[in-house]
């Protein structure tokens, strides 16, 4: 069994390839092109209406266009998003870390300096301040 038949060359099989892999990359740069522009605040509805009339109705010349006009600051808005998400899991990372766990302890401590807990009753407020 051949892999390659005589009827179909190579050069048609690389072309064919070529062709396939131009189509593909059409498509993402068309996913990154209508992902960046609904995910803008600044541009309003109706731009956004005819960005995406242009982009469907003049597929390769509306990429072109928005890559053209658009193209460096789609990386800029791309990093700030990612900033400003990673921004908000630290800081929500922060307000449920074990900073919490120790002001407990350190209340808990307080309270058996001043005799108001026993060490079986701080023993335990520790552990479940620890449990957090």
């Amino acid at each position: 069994m051949t892999l390659a038949s005589a009827e179909y060359p190579f050069l048609n099989l690389m072309w064919t390839m070529l062709v396939f892999f131009l189509w593909i990359a059409w498509f993402w740069l068309l996913f990154v092109a209508f992902g960046d522009l609904y995910r803008r605040a600044d541009v309003s509805g109706w731009a956004k209406a005819g960005w995406t009339v242009l982009l469907i109705v003049l597929p390769f010349l509306g990429i072109l266009l928005y890559l053209v006009t658009q193209g460096r600051y789609i990386l800029e808005r791309q990093r700030a998003r990612e900033a400003a998400s990673r921004r908000q899991f630290d800081d929500y990372v922060r307000s449920v870390s074990t900073s919490d766990g120790a002001a407990q302890i350190a209340e808990a401590r307080r309270l058996l300096a001043e005799g108001v807990i026993d060490d079986a009753e701080y023993q335990a407020l520790k552990g479940k301040a620890l449990a957090r």
